[in-house]
């Protein structure tokens, strides 16, 4: 009852918090709405079906379906300076990611916390691909507006709602095609 009573008032750590991550916030997001919708799209591409291809200049993420179509997924980018393009393999996924802002982040940005824990108010959103040994993931986000523009410092972002959907369709090794 007195943890009951803590959720309530706020008092307990924010990790505490079943809203913030877990199952329950994953239903939650479903509700959320999308900047930018997903839908099926016909791909003409020569990309083997599981591939991720993400045209920074169109601000899009497609996932191939393979028989000539892929799931489109609006996402934010790289911003000028910090935009960039290659191959490279999902090594790692993870629900509710931790965040600790990378070193050179931090020498841009002093004022970030060194520590975040996974939750709806975590910059890496609901959940992570982890793109090789790069500082880059394909990541949710909890600012659902800036889907569609070039924001970030080189993480492709997606709505929490997109992410997920993503992150069960993608496996460790599915290869990703960055171009502009």
């Amino acid at each position: 009852m007195l943890g009951l009573a803590g959720l309530l008032l706020g008092s307990a750590p924010a990790a505490a918090n079943p809203l913030d991550r877990g199952p329950i916030a994953d239903f939650l997001n479903v509700f959320r709405s999308q900047a930018i919708p997903r839908e099926t799209v016909a791909w003409t591409g020569k990309e083997k079906p599981g591939t991720i291809v993400v045209s920074t200049r169109q601000r899009r993420l497609y996932y191939v379906l393979g028989g000539g179509a892929a799931i489109r997924y609006g996402v934010g980018v790289g911003r000028q300076g910090f935009s960039w393009s290659g191959t490279k393999t999902v090594t790692m996924k993870k629900e509710w990611p931790d965040w600790r802002p990378p070193q050179q982040m931090l020498a841009r940005r002093p004022d970030l916390p060194r520590y975040m824990a996974g939750g709806q108010d975590n910059p890496l959103g609901a959940r992570a691909l982890y793109l090789g040994s790069s500082l880059y993931r394909i990541h949710g986000s909890n600012e659902p507006e800036t889907m569609g523009a070039a924001v970030s410092s080189g993480c492709i972002r997606m709505t929490n709602k997109d992410v997920v959907d993503l992150y069960d369709r993608a496996r460790v090794g599915t290869k990703v095609v960055v171009r502009d």
